[in-house]
C-alpha cells in the first residue's frame, strides 16, 4: 500500500467537491502537492455522469456554474450527462486539480498523530492518505433509498440508480414509487414511449405554486440547515422543495398520468396491494424514492447523532465532533447552488485550520 502526505484530502468531484478544490487552489494549496482530491467514478460529471440519455439539460432544475467558471448556454436538448461530464472535464483541466480516478475512499480513520488516516481503493491497488483535513464531498448517488413494505414481489426492481433508458420497458407495465421530481420525469418520460405506469406516493404529491428564486432557495436552506445543527438527518428533496407546478407537469395530471394512487400496502408476486384496498398488476417496480448521503466512510469516526445525522456547525460544513472534517453537498448545500458556497466555506476552514496547526508549531 503506499501512504501519502497531505495538508487537505477532498472526497468527490461533484460540485461541492470541485467547488472546495478551487478555494483551496486559490488559498494557496498545490493540487497533486499540498491536497489531492479523490473521485470515486471513472470520469469527470459527478452524479450527472451516471444520469441516462433521454435526461436533458431542458428536464433538470437547472446546473449551477462553478466558481469563477461560468456554464455559457449549452444545447437544452443535450442529455445534461454529457453537459456535465464536458463541463466538470474542461473545469479540472482549466484548475489544474489533478483528480485522481477512480479512486473510492473506504474509510476515514484517526491516524493516531493528531491526524486522520483516509484509505481508499482502485481495483486491487490500495492507498492511504495522512491527512489534517478532510473534506468529504460525496453526496447521496451511491445510497438509494428503497422502503420496506411487507410481502415479495417476483418481477424486476431498480431504483433511479439504475434507470438507463426508457426503451426498456416497452411491453411492461411499470409502477413508479416516489413523490419527488425525478419520479414524475420518470412518468412523463416513459409515457412518451408508450409504457403503462401506475404512480404511487406515501401521501398526495406536494405540488407548489412557489416560484424559483433567490429567496425561496433561502428559505429552504435556512429550514434543512436547522435539522443539520440538530443533528437530524436533512430529509428528502421533495419534503423540504414540494413539487414545482410546471406546464407540462400540469397536463401530466389533466392526462391522469401524474395521479398518485396513494400508498403502497403489500407487495405481491405479480404486483401491490394499495392502502385503499385496490390491486395493481406490473412487471416491474422503479423504485424514484429518493437517497441518503453517502457517508459510510466516516463511521470509523462515529459522528452519527441518535437522530441519525451529524452534528453540523452553523457554518453549515464543519463538524461539532470533529473539526479536522468538513462536510459539503450534505443537509443545506445538497442544492448546487449551495454547494458552491459550503465549497467556498469548508476550503476556509481547512486553511484556518492549517494556520492555527501551524502558528502552533511555531
Amino acid at each position: 500500500m503506499t501512504t501519502l502526505q497531505r495538508a487537505a484530502v477532498v472526497i468527490g468531484a461533484g460540485q461541492a467537491g470541485l467547488s472546495a478544490a478551487h478555494f483551496l487552489r486559490k488559498g494557496g494549496l498545490a493540487p497533486g502537492i499540498d491536497f489531492d482530491v479523490l473521485d470515486a467514478n471513472p470520469t469527470p460529471g459527478g452524479a450527472w455522469s451516471h444520469r441516462w440519455d433521454a435526461l436533458t439539460l431542458d428536464d433538470v432544475h437547472g446546473i449551477h456554474d462553478l466558481p469563477d467558471f461560468p456554464l455559457g448556454r449549452p444545447d437544452p436538448t443535450e442529455p445534461a450527462r454529457e453537459v456535465v461530464k464536458r463541463y466538470y472535464g474542461d473545469y479540472e483541466r482549466h484548475e489544474d486539480l489533478r483528480v485522481q480516478r477512480p479512486w473510492k475512499v473506504t474509510s476515514v480513520e484517526e491516524a493516531g498523530d493528531g491526524r486522520l488516516l483516509v484509505q481508499a481503493a482502485h481495483d486491487d491497488a490500495r492507498r492511504a492518505y495522512v491527512t489534517d483535513a478532510v473534506v468529504s464531498a460525496t453526496g447521496t448517488w451511491d445510497r438509494p433509498y428503497v422502503p420496506r413494505y411487507p410481502g415479495r414481489f417476483g418481477g424486476q426492481q431498480l431504483t433511479t440508480r439504475d434507470f438507463r433508458a426508457p426503451e426498456d420497458f416497452r411491453g411492461k407495465r411499470v409502477l413508479v414509487v416516489g413523490g419527488g421530481a425525478s419520479a414524475v420525469q420518470f412518468l412523463l418520460l416513459l409515457e412518451r414511449y408508450d409504457v403503462a405506469t401506475v404512480w404511487s406516493t406515501r401521501r398526495p404529491p406536494q405540488w407548489t405554486e412557489r416560484t424559483v428564486d433567490p429567496r425561496w432557495g433561502a428559505e429552504v436552506e435556512r429550514r434543512v440547515a436547522a435539522k443539520t445543527r440538530a443533528g437530524l438527518p436533512a430529509g428528502s428533496v421533495v419534503s423540504n422543495t414540494g413539487l414545482l407546478r410546471r406546464p407540462e407537469y400540469e397536463a401530466g395530471i389533466a392526462r391522469g398520468t401524474l395521479v398518485s394512487r396513494g400508498r403502497i400496502a403489500r407487495l405481491t408476486e405479480h404486483g401491490v396491494d394499495f392502502t385503499d384496498g385496490s390491486h395493481e398488476d406490473v412487471d416491474v417496480i422503479l423504485w424514484a424514492t429518493g437517497f441518503r448521503a453517502s457517508l459510510g466512510h466516516l463511521a470509523p469516526l462515529k459522528l452519527r447523532e441518535s437522530g441519525g445525522g451529524l452534528l453540523v456547525a452553523r457554518d453549515d460544513v464543519s463538524l461539532v465532533k470533529e473539526p479536522r472534517l468538513f462536510v459539503v453537498g450534505y443537509g443545506p448545500s445538497a442544492s448546487t447552488l449551495g454547494a458552491t458556497r459550503a465549497g467556498r466555506r469548508a476550503a476556509r476552514g481547512v486553511l484556518r485550520l492549517l494556520a492555527e496547526q501551524s502558528r502552533g508549531a511555531a
